[in-house]
């Protein structure tokens, strides 16, 4: 935890009023937090994050946590024996494969972070997307990025097809924060493997969230001399999609914040999750700790 006793108590109050305002704004709203990156694997800014996240249930705001989990399954893929797989930035997911990623977000990684928020004094519930039918998915098509007409079969890489979000709300209104595996199921009952920021950014439409906050392993999105761009639109994005700015791995995260913001999300943070609390920082303070996305 950040230490807090050498703060002089006017400043904690300082602090406490500047805060408020935003606790006011939020009270009663729906926040969407992707859980990634260095937040996800360092011990201290873990429980920074389970502080943090119990804090806004503590004062009336409803976050709901989807988390990844890319270098814990490539972690229990090594001890298998097995050789992670990417196409164009995608794992290949193959059915044992698709064992491992189950055990290890649904199990391993989700518990962790439920025990995590328990620990710091909340009540989480772990779901993954067949618990109360929430995400309905597909196999994912996948095309060459240079030839449309090339289709990698990456497996059991699933596509959203619809979010029941029932069950999440029957928790939210209950005290209780879910943290959610993204993990959808087909047709067939067969399970797939889905991109978190994507489900995170669907999840947030689809829950009229007032916020989707994205921990990232970068301070935000940065302009071409590496400052940090602390509010942008969804049309500025595209500028500077199309003059490369923005490219590789920033690209798909962007994609999901940017179809958020349009279908009514009012912002979407991407936020350095390297500094201590700074998903709060960024929520209940005037101070940028990453890029705000706005709808308009």
């Amino acid at each position: 935890m950040t230490d807090l006793s050498s703060i002089a108590p006017r400043d904690k109050a300082e602090i406490l009023a500047q805060a408020l305002p935003y606790i006011r704004k939020f009270h009663g709203k729906t926040m969407v937090i992707k859980y990634g990156g260095n937040a996800m694997t360092d011990p201290e800014l873990q429980q920074d994050f389970a502080e943090d996240v119990v804090l806004l249930k503590l004062v009336g705001i409803n976050p709901v946590v989807v988390h990844g989990g890319g270098p814990q399954i490539e972690q229990a893929l090594n001890r298998l024996g097995k050789k992670g797989e990417f196409i164009q930035g995608m794992r290949v997911t193959d059915a044992e494969t698709m064992e491992v990623v189950e055990w290890v977000l649904a199990g391993e990684v989700q518990q962790d972070i439920v025990g995590l928020i328990h620990h710091a004094g909340g009540k989480a519930v772990g779901l993954t997307g067949r618990d109360g039918g929430m995400i309905r998915a597909k196999k994912l098509k996948m095309l060459d990025h240079k030839d449309p007409s090339i289709e990698y079969d990456v497996g059991q890489v699933g596509d959203i097809v619809a979010i029941d979000p029932s069950v999440v709300k029957a928790l939210q209104d209950d005290a209780f924060i879910p943290v959610i595996s993204p993990i959808g199921f087909g047709e067939e009952n067969e399970s797939y493997n889905i991109n978190a920021d994507v489900v995170a950014s669907r999840l947030a439409t689809v829950l009229q969230a007032e916020k989707l906050v994205m921990l990232t392993n970068i301070p935000g999105v940065l302009d071409k001399q590496g400052q940090l761009l602390p509010e942008l639109t969804p049309q500025q994005i595209d500028a500077l999609i199309a003059d490369g700015t923005i490219s590789g791995g920033m690209l798909p995260k962007l994609a999901g914040a940017i179809d958020a913001a349009k279908a009514g999300v009012q912002a979407v943070h991407v936020v350095d999750g390297r500094v201590p609390h700074s998903m709060l920082l960024e929520i209940l303070t005037d101070q940028a700790y990453g890029t705000m996305i706005r709808s308009h």
